[in-house]
């Protein structure tokens, strides 16, 4: 494989230290144009310093100064702030992992697709937001889009382009989070600690967290039905606790194709990178004997209600999953901030829905720009999930 530039937007969170993880034990030829964090400095600092990037940005701009003093004499750029963070998008790398964690990576992303790269997507939040214009915008420019959650990557490798309208159904697979087997009561005095123990998964807070609601696998039943041309009804989810098989697509001829393998977001980072090739690095071996058995369940909607929510904003359509992430986000941190219950952070997302689609809040900025009508829409949900959660943490 030839060297290619690459683009890193997140690489202090966990994706973005896994993808240059990769790459070291790989050794892949890389030449890294551009390397972005939120506000993890040192980190930043200490990636440039090994991967020596042109560009270094630190979108809180306030830790620009820190950064600029780690990185004095390198002849690395840096720059500060959220339009600085677009603008790493747009230089001139050939592949643009996309793992900013949330509606911060839309602007980012689209910027990435716009150009005509090859964007592969660690940040769900932008596919939930627009995902259809974003996935036009990657085909006009002569992009793509390659997901990096296993469970997309897993029906993107098994999903055979000419077979794909004799498709049944997309199956994705969930852990169950930490309280898969907790009884409702139990979960409601959950704190953030248990909330973020993934029994599998090394992930960030909020990731952590919206896999102890299910309300991850919501947002990818959404970016499942935009990324494959699939409706709703056409996807299920199963839960599987040991999180080797990542997802399945069955087939009208009943048959079911499955993609497995450790739990090691490297995996899916190698197909994204290497795609229609294959990446040789270190992986962990997948060894079913040691493993034993593999178990699955059906989701537990009452007590997991994010899964339902997901499928009203994927119905309804428009701008309400845009919508339902916001709500999401301003609640996980309300949890994460202790001035909400675990339990309230779904109801909170319900409210919200309800509320905007009740005021017709969910078409606004319809047929405008694609930036500025999904900005609208989150501040618009940010508002109205605020107000709740104020109410709720009065009681909380």
């Amino acid at each position: 494989m030839s060297q290619r530039t690459v683009t890193i937007l997140g690489s202090t969170g966990s994706i973005g230290v896994s993808t240059l993880s990769l790459f070291e034990d790989s050794k892949a030829d890389v030449r890294i144009v551009a390397l972005t964090a939120g506000r993890n400095v040192e980190r930043l600092a200490q990636q440039a310093l090994r991967w020596r990037p042109d560009l270094a940005v630190i979108e809180d701009a306030s830790k620009l100064p820190q950064l600029r003093d780690r990185l004095a004499g390198t002849g690395i750029r840096t720059a500060g702030g959220a339009e600085a963070v677009i603008e790493a998008a747009d230089e001139p790398a050939d592949w643009v992992m996309s793992s900013i964690v949330g509606a911060a990576g839309l602007a980012p992303t689209l910027a990435a697709a716009r150009r005509g790269a090859v964007v592969a997507l660690a940040n769900k939040e932008s596919l939930v937001c627009a995902g259809p214009q974003l996935l036009e915008m990657a085909r006009r420019a002569g992009g793509a889009v390659i997901p990096v959650d296993s469970e997309h990557s897993a029906i993107f490798q098994v999903l055979q382009q000419p077979c794909i309208d004799k498709v049944s159904r997309l199956i994705l697979t969930a852990s169950g989070g930490p309280f898969r087997t907790w009884t409702a009561e139990a979960m409601r005095a959950a704190t953030p600690e248990q909330a973020v123990a993934h029994p599998n998964w090394s992930m960030g807070a909020k990731i952590s967290v919206d896999s102890a609601t299910m309300m991850n696998k919501g947002l990818e039943m959404i970016e499942a039905s935009y990324l494959f041309a699939t409706e709703e009804a056409r996807i299920d989810v199963l839960v599987h606790p040991q999180s080797i098989i990542h997802s399945m697509v069955e087939y009208m001829d009943g048959s079911t194709l499955a993609q497995l393998g450790p739990p090691d977001m490297r995996s899916p980072i190698a197909c994204a990178f290497a795609w229609p090739d294959r990446l040789a690095w270190p992986s962990p071996q997948l060894d079913l004997a040691a493993i034993g058995q593999l178990t699955f369940e059906a989701p537990d909607l009452v007590r997991f209600p994010a899964l339902s929510i997901a499928r009203q904003a994927l119905s309804v359509g428009g701008w309400a999953p845009a919508a339902m992430n916001a709500a999401n986000e301003v609640a996980v941190a309300a949890f994460l901030d202790r001035r909400i219950g675990f339990l309230d952070i779904a109801a909170t997302v319900r409210d919200t829905l309800d509320r905007l689609n009740d005021g017709g809040d969910l078409k606004a900025g319809a047929g405008g720009d694609v930036l500025e009508a999904a900005m609208m829409t989150d501040a618009s949900a940010r508002r109205v999930a605020a107000g709740i959660v104020d109410d709720l943490s009065t009681v909380h």
